[in-house]
This record gives structure tokens, sequence and C-alpha cells, in this order.
């Protein structure tokens, strides 16, 4: 299994320089509505992805780590036309690697999370955190629930300026070396042009989006886990994360 998991993570990691350079670079042509159905795709591929369950890391004496890499694969819909209008080479998926990090809280069930990510051979790169509270650190017989703020910026697009911020809510109950969760999230997207020429006559667009997110982590080892996830929402995204938690 763990060899499986880290063929297809590595997979995943070169897939994207199959493709040409990916460049963002907004048309001139691109209007109001289009733009703003561009932007919701783009944020809610750079959205914050938990890829954990809601039980916190650290516990009611010691803090808790995790540091792990992990691939997203954002499928695209290129058949519509705001896309052509949208840069160079944009393949039918994009593929973000990520490195991750997570610091839980002895005593109190809050943790912390930073994330960072480049799409290979492209200029898009993003950046994150998040602070998750466990109202329910969860137990043998009740499941961990907790709430969870995030955001994220992209950067390396010099003709886009766009962040996202989030707030969900997951559930999570461990069964041996499995733990299944799920959760819903609002996702608000700002979106705005950076065009030094002035050539783009769109304007700044404030979004909001929901989306459903189900994972499932499988503790191999006792320090080694794998971290499948899945987020459906206009666009769907499928990530998988191998780790260390101590």
């Amino acid at each position: 299994m763990k060899r499986i998991a880290l063929l297809v993570l590595v997979l995943l990691l070169t897939a994207m320089p199959a493709f040409g350079k990916t460049i963002i670079n907004l048309d001139p042509a691109l209007t109001q509505e289009q733009f703003k159905k561009l932007s919701t795709d783009i944020g809610l591929a750079l959205s914050y992805i938990p890829l954990s369950p809601a039980e916190p890391l650290g516990t009611t004496l010691l803090p808790g780590f995790d540091i792990g890499v992990e691939a997203t694969v954002v499928n695209i819909d290129r058949s519509e036309p705001y896309w052509s209008l949208a840069g160079t080479d944009i393949p039918s998926s994009l593929v973000f690697p990520k490195l991750h990090v997570q610091v839980g809280l002895p005593v109190v069930p809050i943790d912390f999370g930073y994330v960072y990510a480049k799409v290979p051979d492209s200029d898009i790169q993003l950046s994150g955190g998040e602070i998750k509270w466990a109202i329910l650190r969860g137990s043998t017989l009740t499941p961990a629930i907790a709430l969870r703020g995030a955001y994220t910026k992209l950067s390396g697009v010099d003709v886009l300026d766009l962040d996202t911020k989030s707030l969900d809510v997951s559930i999570s109950k461990g069964f041996a070396m499995l733990t299944p969760y799920a959760g819903v999230a609002q996702v608000w997207i700002t979106s705005d042009s950076k065009d030094p020429n002035a050539t783009l006559v769109v304007k700044k667009e404030d979004i909001s989006e929901t989306k459903a997110f189900v994972g499932l982590k499988m503790s191999l080892l006792p320090v080694f886990n794998i971290v499948a996830e899945a987020d459906f929402a206009t666009v769907n995204m499928y990530s998988l994360r191998l780790n260390l938690s101590f």
C-alpha cells in the first residue's frame, strides 16, 4: 500500500512538465462575466485543502507535529471560452505539488497549518495558512468535530491579484488504522486584474462559493500516514498526501 501511494504521488508531482509552460495572461477580450467565472475556477483550485481529520494533533499534555508532501489535481473545463482567453498552454488538469506543515498545541485543541505550492513549468504559486479548533476532540465512542479558518494567496502571476478566505466545519471518527472525515466549507474569493497597460476593462470580483469534501486518513505506521481527499464544487479537486506525524 505504501509503495502504491508513493508511486501515485510521484506520478502526480511529475505530470505537469509533460505540458508546455502554463502562463496566465488575460486577454483584453475577456468580459466581466468571463472574468468572474475564471476567478471562481482559479479561486476554488487555490482554496485551502484540509487533508486532515477533525481531531487535533496535540494531546492534553503534549504538542503534535505533522509535515508532509501532497499533490492536488484540479480538473479544468477547457471548452469554456474564458479559459482560451486566460493564457497559453492551459492543460485539462492542473497539478499542485505542495509542502504542508501543521502544529498542534498542547492542552488547547488548536492546530496551526502552513502550505506552499508551485505548479511545475508554470508561473502559478500559492501559499496559505489555517487555524483549526477541535470543538470535540473525539474518543473511542464519539467523533471529533472541528472549525477551521484558512487563507490562501496566489503569487507569481503578474496579471492577477487573487486570494481566498474560507471557513469550514468537519467531522471525523477513527476506526483502527482508518479515519474517515467529511466537511463543508464556505470560500470567499477576491480577484482583481493587474494589467500594467490598462488594456483590461474588468473590475474587481468578490465571489462566495460552497464546497464539500470527504477524505480518508490511513495510519500505516506509528508516524507515517497517507491521506486522500476529494473536494466538490464548481471545480472538483482530488488530493493525496504522504506525511509524518509525531
